[in-house]
This record gives structure tokens, C-alpha cells and sequence, in this order.
């Protein structure tokens, strides 16, 4: 992998959070806020889960390890926390657009919220990184489709369309 696949990969990462966005913010308030089930009980949460991991991975990247995540993670709502992810993608694609290909292997190390320390490659953190987002997009989509709304595809073959 090179850093041309990562811009990629995180280009389709962005497309795909951006459908999911533009399907959430049909919701009313109250389906927002919703209990569902799962690990995150309603798509505001859900959301704000998806969103506040890529803040932190990016942060790590930079070599700053949160200790705590943002109050917009806990208290936003949904207009704040897709303001900050759209932030969040300014930031990473300057930083993906300032760096050189050689970073990619290089050992990043960080701690979890936990202050449980890691180390793995860059490459393997972003990876990672578009890995978890697509997973939760997946329960995203299934919530909506729980609350009548449709989900819209994020598969790549569509984005590479």
C-alpha cells in the first residue's frame, strides 16, 4: 500500500460518512434519539461514536494521545458533530496531503482513552481507522432502516463508479 491508496481509501471513507449524513439528517429529533439497542443505543450516539474515533486515531497520528473525548461526543447534537466531522476531514486531508509516503511505515506510538499503551504502522492505524467506521456505517444503516428511513449503499464499487 502507498500513499495513494490511503488517499483513496479515505476519500471513499468520507464519501461513504457523507451518505450516511445525508440519510440521518432526514431524522426528526426524537428518531435521533431513539433507543435502538446495541452498543450504541441511538444513531445520534452512533454517530457521534464514528465521528469521535476518527478525531482521536488523527490526533494519535499527530502525536497527541486524548486522555478524554470531546463534550460534543456527550452533549452535541447532530448539526455539531457533523460540523466536527467535516473539520475532521479538512484536517486528515491536509495531513495525508503533507506527508511523504515513507511515513506509512512508520511505528506510531499512542495510548487508548484507557491510557493503555499501542504501537502499530501508521498504514495499519488507517487501515483500521476506515475499517472500524465501515463496520459502525453498517449498524448506522440498520438503524435507519429500523426507523422507516431509507439506508443508502456505501459499498466501494459505487464510490469507484
Amino acid at each position: 500500500m502507498n500513499l495513494r491508496d490511503v488517499k483513496v481509501l479515505f476519500e471513499y471513507n468520507d464519501w461513504a460518512n457523507q451518505r450516511l449524513l445525508d440519510a440521518v439528517a432526514t431524522l426528526s429529533t426524537e428518531q435521533l434519539r431513539r433507543d435502538l439497542g446495541g452498543s450504541y443505543k441511538t444513531v445520534r450516539d452512533l454517530e457521534a461514536h464514528i465521528v469521535s474515533t476518527e478525531w482521536a486515531w488523527l490526533e494519535r497520528w499527530g502525536g497527541v494521545s486524548p486522555t478524554k473525548t470531546p463534550d460534543w461526543v456527550n452533549g452535541g447534537d447532530i448539526d455539531e458533530i457533523i460540523a466536527e466531522l467535516h473539520a475532521l476531514e479538512l484536517r486528515r486531508s491536509e495531513f495525508l496531503w503533507s506527508m511523504p509516503d515513507a511515513d506509512l511505515s512508520k511505528p506510531i506510538e499512542y495510548h487508548f482513552l484507557s491510557g493503555e499503551p499501542g504501537v502499530h504502522t501508521l498504514q495499519d492505524l488507517m487501515i483500521h481507522v476506515v475499517n472500524h467506521s465501515t463496520y459502525h456505517r453498517g449498524q448506522l444503516a440498520s438503524m435507519l432502516r429500523q426507523l422507516g428511513a431509507p439506508a443508502p449503499s456505501t459499498d466501494f464499487v459505487l464510490f469507484k463508479v
